[in-house]
């Protein structure tokens, strides 16, 4: 029988973990945790922090960071590759390279986090990119149509899990038709239900089989016009009924300015919502233990989903580095 762990998924303030951080998250234990930028200096510093953070709840802890290359990139060199924003790549490869130049690259970045005891990325990002979405998210797509994001998002998710790291589909239901960035606004999505079945949704329905997935924080005018889909349990029933998640489902970022109200309330209303687990990143003690509090622990049926989602880890592929960077290289030629 496994712990009825804490709903939450926490980052912590800087490259190393304090007493007092890890005092904190003996008590709560949470689901896992994330890494940003300030957590990250050199490789034997990442080791020594993953392990830290995973003795101090005492199991194999999965933790996560946002690699998806181009300006979303917490690993960065010299340390460590650089990466060309997504959107980008598949251009550079073209239509008939394109999955497969994900793929190898995804299964790079994965190796360069299982070395560090990172085990998670926030990655394939199945949002539909069109002209007027929004520059925070437009080149982090992988295509301007259905078939290409579907085809390119599952590269991406084979080529993390390839390397043995679970991959996080985001951002469920679609963001790709916002124009605000929701780090700092409310984007409102106007299109019709009619239209989002058969484009946004229809991308996320493709990939419903993977394990982990990430909520958006938006409003989907039609279908709730009242609440970001994060807090919002018309469209928490969209993504488990009609798209076929059935993963673990983590929010956003509790901390982006696109959810309204204080911290403890965001936390609250996204697990009353339907959402599983809360993910709360900047590492601020007094935010984490609000969010503990009002997050609570997790459901029967997050639970099942958590367990089933860690046991599906796969075996690394056989590919050296040299072979797989020596293909990707010749097809973004």
């Amino acid at each position: 029988m496994q712990p009825v762990r804490s709903a939450t998924i926490f980052g912590c303030l800087g490259p190393h973990l304090s007493r007092a951080e890890a005092s904190f998250f003996a008590e709560v234990d949470p689901v896992g945790f994330i890494l940003f930028a300030r957590n990250v200096d050199t490789p034997e510093q990442v080791v020594r922090l993953t392990g830290a953070l995973r003795d101090a709840v005492g199991w194999q802890a999965p933790i996560f960071v946002d690699q998806e290359g181009g300006r979303v990139q917490r690993l960065r060199a010299p340390q460590w590759r650089e990466w060309m924003p997504p959107l980008d790549q598949v251009m550079a490869a073209g239509p008939d390279r394109a999955a497969r130049s994900m793929y190898l690259r995804s299964l790079l970045i994965g190796r360069e986090h299982l070395a560090l005891g990172i085990d998670g990325n926030c990655a394939p990002c199945a949002d539909i990119a069109r002209a007027d979405t929004h520059p925070f998210l437009r080149n982090r797509c992988y295509g301007e149509d259905l078939a290409t994001v579907v085809e390119n998002s599952r590269a991406v998710a084979e080529g993390l899990a390839d390397a043995g790291v679970f991959p996080v589909v985001k951002h469920l239901p679609g963001h790709g038709l916002a124009t605000r960035d929701s780090h700092h606004d409310l984007p409102q999505v106007t299109a019709s239900r009619g239209e989002l079945e058969k484009t946004d949704f229809a991308a996320f329905r493709a990939l419903n089989d993977l394990n982990w997935g990430m909520s958006a924080h938006l409003v989907f005018e039609e279908i709730d016009a009242d609440a970001p889909a994060t807090l919002s349990l018309a469209m928490i029933q969209v993504i488990r009924e009609e798209i076929g998640f059935d993963g673990l489902l983590m929010t956003d970022d509790l901390s982006m300015n696109a959810l309204p109200g204080g911290i403890a309330a965001r936390a609250a209303g996204a697990i009353a919502a339907g959402c599983d687990v809360v993910l709360h990143c900047n590492g601020k003690p007094e935010e984490m233990a609000e969010v503990a509090a009002a997050a609570g622990r997790l459901g029967e049926a997050a639970s099942k989903r958590l367990e089933r989602a860690l046991g599906r880890r796969r075996a690394p592929v056989d590919m050296t580095d040299d072979a797989a960077l020596a293909e990707l290289n010749a097809l973004l030629m």
